[in-house]
């Protein structure tokens, strides 16, 4: 999230700002004053310091600050964040009057500068504000791109990718090495996305390292979580060219855009021969259709085409790769969990090689074991954050319109009031639980809820599923010689999402 701010950036905003704001904050101060009614009852918080507010209490893992804060504030309360108000949801309850109950009055999002950047001026769906082109894009996606029938027709490509996943293990195995399970991972989750959105396997054809894959997705994700001073400081965008901000993002825009050209026009001159039947079309394919079809009461451009297959391609690979790491890190801290899983799995499939998808139904350990992932370790931990378009009431408090809102998913999902040893790993509690991550339950949120959810579920944990089975029929699991599971670097690199700061390393043994 936007939230990530190192201690070197604050140090820059209590200097830069005597300089650079001194005029400025003083016109917003009497602005505010005029605007702001006296017997306003906002939620509690602490104190903000001049000019920076509360920008100083974030730290580097913001997710974890603004769970210490709950503690002293409760699960409502509310920060300046440099000029923006903001406030912080940490309860089920309080998630469900946001993303339920007020669903519609806080539908919108704030103009974030990096992704206006990226995503063509928030043509996306993530980041679009709520008006009638989010509904429009997200009604394409929903019935177009990712339905039910969509995500089914993209089954022989997650099962190709897992069958090169279990190759390149049993490669790196037979080499008699530990193997970087992490690297594996995400392999396979650019893979998975790669065939789906663009119709290609990049890796097998040296493309991967050529575009930089990995580096622009990483460039992506720190640039999206990182600190720009516009965002806390409406107006002030120019100074980030002082400290290189912009600089970053445009060129990693310049990349990604040069890419996408590339993409479009292959798919172009595929079209032209005719070569793009229903049953193959990738997601790029259909968004080619839709922009081209007539009587659209709102056409797409190219560039929000553009927009939309970089939602896709980030947030897909990543999702699906931090659940897989998560997920393989905890299994293998927790030997008893790992071995009852592996055992459900190997039942249902039997005597064959390879997982298949309609298996995965009969396996409600491993659907625990996903949940249990998605409870410790929200891809998002901080969602994406909400604005409100009007005035509403939660819990009491007044939140006045254009007010910032984050809800703290990770901090949900360890809620002393809702999970019973809520820092264990324990998949078992989700047996005889209806409790579910589909937006339906707002104790387990990863994906968000109500508008402004992600449409991908469906998509992605389907390659999640497929791939945990896979990993957990064809190997048995240790940690390298002389690694104990208290030897693990679990911290955290905050930024949109959240990765392990470490790799993963194993010793994987053929079944």
């Amino acid at each position: 999230m936007e939230l990530d701010l190192h201690l070197k950036l604050t140090g820059f905003l209590l200097v830069a700002s005597t300089f650079f704001f001194l005029f400025f904050v003083v016109r917003s101060k009497s602005k505010l004053k005029l605007k702001t009614k006296p017997s306003i009852n906002l939620p509690p918080g602490p104190t903000p310091l001049p000019l920076i507010g509360n920008l100083h209490q974030l730290g580097e893992h913001p997710h974890l600050s603004l769970h210490r804060l709950s503690g002293t504030y409760g699960p409502i309360f509310h920060l300046k964040l440099g000029f923006i108000p903001t406030v912080i949801i940490s309860s089920a309850k309080l998630a469900r009057e946001v993303m339920c109950t007020h669903d519609l009055a806080l539908a919108s999002r704030p103009q974030l500068q990096s992704a206006r950047s990226l995503f063509y001026g928030c043509t996306d769906i993530a980041f679009a504000p709520y008006g009638p082109y989010w509904r429009h894009v997200r009604k394409i996606c929903i019935l177009e791109l990712l339905s039910q029938r969509r995500v089914d027709l993209f089954a022989p490509v997650r099962a190709t990718e897992a069958r090169c996943m279990v190759s390149r293990i049993a490669s790196a195995t037979a080499e008699g090495k530990e193997i970087n399970l992490s690297k594996i991972l995400g392999l396979y989750a650019n893979g998975v996305l790669g065939r789906a959105a663009f119709g290609k396997d990049f890796y097998g054809a040296g493309e991967y390292d050529r575009h930089g894959f990995q580096e622009m997705l990483e460039e992506y994700q720190v640039l999206l979580g990182g600190f720009s001073i516009g965002d806390f400081f409406p107006g002030m965008e120019w100074v980030g060219a002082f400290t290189r901000a912009n600089a970053r993002i445009e060129k990693t825009f310049r990349r990604f855009d040069n890419f996408f050209d590339e993409i479009i026009e292959e798919h172009i001159q595929k079209r032209r021969k005719g070569k793009a039947q229903e049953e193959g079309k990738d997601l790029v394919d259909v968004l080619l259709d839709v922009k081209g079809s007539e009587g659209l009461e709102m056409p797409l451009t190219m560039d929000n085409v553009k927009a939309i297959i970089l939602d896709m391609f980030a947030a897909g690979t990543d999702t699906t790769f931090i659940t897989l790491d998560w997920g393989m890190t905890e299994l293998l801290m927790n030997p008893k969990a790992l071995k009852q899983v592996q055992i459900e799995v190997r039942r249902v499939v039997g005597e064959k090689k390879f997982v298949s998808e309609s298996d995965l139904c009969y396996m409600p350990y491993l659907k625990a074991t996903i949940k249990e992932i998605f409870r410790l370790h929200p891809p998002a931990p901080v969602l994406v954050p909400r604005e409100s378009m009007e005035p509403v009431i939660i819990d009491g408090y007044d939140i006045p319109a254009k007010t910032r809102i984050y809800i703290n998913a990770w901090a949900i999902g360890r809620d002393l009031e809702l999970w019973n040893d809520p820092e264990g790993f324990k998949p078992e509690r989700f047996l005889d639980s209806p409790i579910d991550y589909k937006g339906q339950h707002y104790e387990l949120i990863p994906f968000g809820a109500g508008r402004r959810s992600c449409p991908a579920i469906s998509f992605g944990t389907a390659s999640v599923e497929l791939a945990l089975a896979q990993l957990l029929n064809s190997f048995d699991w240790e940690l390298p010689p002389g690694v104990a599971p208290q030897d693990l670097d679990l911290t955290e690199v905050f930024g949109i999402t959240m990765h392990r700061r470490q790799h993963l390393f194993v010793v994987a043994k053929p079944h």
